[in-house]
């Protein structure tokens, strides 16, 4: 039997974040069978089996680029994990509305089509809050993410854009962000997620950290729901590949903050079995 042939494809050589350790991870597991293209490089797919997004970090940086990307893998009938489908959806946080007026609760999110003071004024009425955080709907790793106090200047770099505004929860420090993975649609492990002193971003380079966490039975309830609401409204199967971020709020409702569908970060060093279901479910149907 011939080997699965397996594109991963990562960022550009000038991308500033350190993926070796997972790449380290998906060569132990995958081993002869992985190759590792650069997304933006990523021309010819006939000598591949199966493609995935698994390390595109950074195509939120060029959305044309990557929106094509897809476009011509599902024009080729390329096989991907997780499909086509599922990663233009998902790529837009704008999703998360859709899944909040199917009942699964979010952090509550106005969208503002070009942001400005008075949207952010407008937002702390509706939240009534004080300290709001804003995002772009089509970003990672927290980048263009602020968190802003009432007098704060809009950031220039984000001034006129379409940008989420949320609350800021302050529950991110007090317990942190619980991440949900899910293999062919079994739980593997969870982890808790806690921002750097003074700080409201969780990622690592950032100074966040993490730790092997008990998932909650609430945390876990919301995780299927969202994944039961996701396949009802893009029509898919079961994937290959999943993350749930949830968060509780100060009323000790937990809510869902993304659903990572693309290139989450998978932190297989806490899973249980190192990340062999992981593998097994990619090369699912294969």
């Amino acid at each position: 039997m011939n080997m699965t042939r397996i594109a991963i494809l990562c960022p550009t050589p000038e991308y500033e974040e350190d993926w070796s350790h997972i790449k380290a991870d998906y060569t132990r597991l995958l081993g002869a069978r992985a190759t590792f293209i650069d997304w933006t490089k990523a021309e010819d797919f006939r000598n591949f089996d199966l493609v995935t997004p698994l390390l595109a970090w950074g195509y939120p940086r060029d959305c044309p680029r990557w929106f094509g990307l897809l476009d011509r893998l599902e024009a080729e009938n390329v096989r991907v994990n997780n499909p086509v489908s599922i990663l233009r959806w998902n790529s837009d946080k704008a999703y998360l509305a859709e899944l909040d007026a199917v009942g699964i609760p979010s952090v509550p999110t106005i969208l503002s089509a070009a942001l400005d003071k008075v949207a952010l004024e407008e937002a702390r009425k509706t939240f009534n809050v004080e300290t709001l955080v804003v995002k772009p709907p089509i970003s990672g790793g927290a980048d263009g993410t602020f968190r802003l106090a009432r007098g704060d200047a809009v950031p220039e770099s984000v001034a006129g854009h379409r940008m989420m505004i949320q609350p800021y929860l302050p529950n991110i420090a007090d317990e942190g962000e619980y991440s949900l993975f899910y293999f062919g649609g079994v739980f593997s492990h969870a982890i808790i997620k806690r921002p750097a002193k003074g700080d409201f971003r969780v990622q690592e380079q950032y100074g966040g950290r993490e730790e092997a966490a008990e998932a909650p039975d609430q945390a876990i309830a919301l995780a299927q729901r969202a994944f039961a609401a996701t396949a009802a409204i893009t029509h898919t199967r079961t994937l290959a590949y999943a993350r749930v971020d949830i968060l509780r709020d100060g009323d000790g409702i937990f809510r869902l903050m993304e659903l990572e569908l693309i290139e989450p970060s998978l932190f297989l060093r806490f899973a249980p079995d190192k990340g062999d279901n992981f593998a097994k479910a990619l090369l699912s149907g294969v």
